[in-house]
């Protein structure tokens, strides 16, 4: 019998095999998405070996993107670069009238 530590701590953030808070649920969602494509591909009559090669291939890139972003941004740096880059870089007001009320 395996057992795997999920939580650190009280107030801490899930962490498994390294990945933190959403990139779980991202690695689940991927691996799942992967699983049906195998399973279309297979029936559309696509030989085995080349499903499990492609599916493999996917999975190995899927599985190292998501542990770069995690290594990169963190438990909540992709959302913070996110909304960064949705703040405008300036705000020009071409009339004073707003001001003058």
């Amino acid at each position: 019998m395996s057992v795997y530590k999920i939580n650190k701590g009280i107030n801490q953030s899930i962490e498994f095999k390294g990945l933190k808070a959403q990139y779980i649920w991202y690695l689940g969602g991927g691996m799942a998405s992967l699983m049906i494509l195998f399973a279309v591909l297979f029936v559309i009559g696509i030989p085995s070996l080349v499903c499990v090669g492609l599916i493999g291939m996917s999975g190995t890139v899927l599985v190292v993107k998501i542990y770069k972003m995690n290594s990169t941004y963190g438990e909540h740096g992709m959302m913070k670069a996110i909304a960064k880059k949705q703040l405008p870089s300036c705000i020009r007001v071409k009339s004073r009238r707003i001001f003058m009320m």
